[in-house]
């Protein structure tokens, strides 16, 4: 999946708000591909806001993921507002595919809620050379399983750890990279 993360205007320092807007974008588009990917490969989701539900376990992923690489090359409190802008980004996007999946209602909340699960979950388990190890990839396969349908149900976990997982972390580790990096650099 290729995803755009080069900003345009080059050499300009941005700001963390920017960068977690940006990096907001690129997870979605990330999560939505894994998505994709899974009903193509067979597995079944039958509604659009199941289809959001599987979306936002990637997200929650992808956002713990983002935490842990950022975490040493951040101050803390650069951290915690990269992390808040690019949750309030996420949960903003979720508000607006679930309104029109699902009609009027207040989605952020359980958004902000579910990433805030995640996030304690996923804290639990390693992460050896910035990577996550094959726990945590279970964990989220399970979580992802848990909002899909019934048909190939026990296979989920297994696609999830060894395709979804490797294709979602090439363009996240490029796009990073990328979006923290200014043509001075």
């Amino acid at each position: 999946m290729r995803v755009k993360s080069k900003w345009s205007n080059k050499g300009r320092e941005r700001s963390l708000t920017e960068i977690g807007s940006a990096a907001a974008f690129i997870l979605w588009r990330i999560a939505q591909q894994g998505t994709l990917n899974l009903e193509n490969e067979g597995f079944q989701t039958d509604t659009n806001a199941q289809r959001l539900d599987v979306m936002a376990e990637f997200l929650a992923f992808l956002l713990h993921i983002v935490d842990r690489m950022k975490a040493e090359a951040l101050e803390h409190e650069e951290r915690q507002e990269f992390i808040t802008v690019l949750a309030q980004h996420l949960a903003s996007q979720m508000q607006e595919n679930r309104t029109d999946a699902q009609g009027k209602g207040e989605y952020k909340t359980a958004l902000i809620g579910l990433l805030n699960e995640r996030t304690a979950d996923y804290a639990e388990f390693p992460m050896p050379d910035n990577m996550p190890g094959y726990a945590m990839k279970r964990y989220f396969g399970e979580q992802v399983r848990a909002v899909m349908g019934e048909k190939d149900n026990k296979w989920i976990t297994d696609q999830v750890m060894d395709v979804e997982v490797p294709e979602a972390l090439k363009p996240l580790g490029r796009a990073l990279r990328d979006l923290f990096t200014t043509a001075a650099d």
